[in-house]
């Protein structure tokens, strides 16, 4: 009986530190075939290959994931006027406060 993917990536992160593809995919919230895209283009996390085998290290997987994060972070108005709301013009990438 093959285990599915959650119960394995929770065994690993027990043990080895080391994931499948479908582990590390189903650890980061994306399907397995956008890791594998991500590492063809080189855009995703580091990767390592045990003989045949592509593996990720959690530790990696974690660093990439914060990395994201934080880019995605600075691109978001922060809410500091009364009302909470901002109007964002696309043309000029900065959001202007609405009255």
């Amino acid at each position: 009986m093959e285990m599915d993917p959650s119960e394995r990536a929770t065994q690993a992160r027990k043990g080895s530190p080391f994931l499948n593809t479908a582990q590390a995919a189903f650890y980061i919230g994306i399907t397995e075939k956008t890791l594998k895209k991500m590492r063809a283009r080189g855009d995703g996390p580091r990767f390592r290959r045990h003989g045949r085998a592509v593996v990720y290290h959690i530790d990696d997987l974690d660093v990439w994931s914060a990395a994201r994060s934080n880019a995605a972070n600075t691109n978001h108005p922060q809410t500091d006027n009364a009302n909470g709301q901002y109007e964002f013009d696309f043309r000029q990438s900065s959001p202007r406060v609405l009255s």
